[in-house]
Formats: C-alpha cells, sequence, structure tokens
C-alpha cells in the first residue's frame, strides 16, 4: 500500500512539474541588439511576471541556436526567459 502511495504521489509531482514549465507566460518585446558571436540578445521588454521583473531594456543570454538565429534586430517577439546557472536566458519565442 506505501509503495502505491508513494507511486501516486511521485506521478502527480511529476505532473505538476511538467504543467508548470508548459505553463510559462510569454512576454511581448522589441529585438534591441544581437549579438550571434557571445549568444546574448537585448531585449526592450514588458513585465516579466514569471521572473517579478518590471519592464526595462536588458541583455538576455540564448543558449538555443535556433532560437538565436530567429532574431532579428527590429523584430517584435514575445519570449519566455528563466534563470539558468544563474543567468537571465531565453528559452522560447513566437
Amino acid at each position: 500500500m506505501k509503495t502505491l502511495i508513494k507511486l501516486t504521489l511521485a506521478s502527480a509531482l511529476a505532473l505538476g512539474s511538467a504543467y508548470g514549465a508548459l505553463a510559462a507566460e510569454f512576454t511581448k518585446g522589441t529585438v534591441k541588439k544581437v549579438d550571434a558571436k557571445a549568444k546574448k540578445v537585448t531585449l526592450i521588454h514588458e513585465e516579466l511576471k514569471d521572473l517579478e521583473m518590471p519592464a526595462m531594456t536588458m541583455v538576455f543570454r540564448v543558449q538555443d541556436d535556433a532560437i538565436m538565429e530567429k532574431l532579428k534586430e527590429g523584430a517584435n517577439i514575445e519570449f519566455t526567459a528563466e534563470r539558468i546557472n544563474g543567468k537571465l536566458t531565453v528559452t522560447e519565442i513566437k
């Protein structure tokens, strides 16, 4: 019986974590500068609610080359960002 409870709890936690990852809120922004060599992008963005950050202009890291290729100066985008190894990083765009 204890094993069943543990498995049920583990399944619920895994589903909750997966849902949390999918529930990231997109934020509107404008690409101000792209530094492909350094894998960084400067964005003028609205409030980042997930990170409790007000609207501002700031530099983000971009780890995914596919995302980096889509970023063009002057483009209006919607994006998600997370703290990865202490650095604000763009994790998805649309």
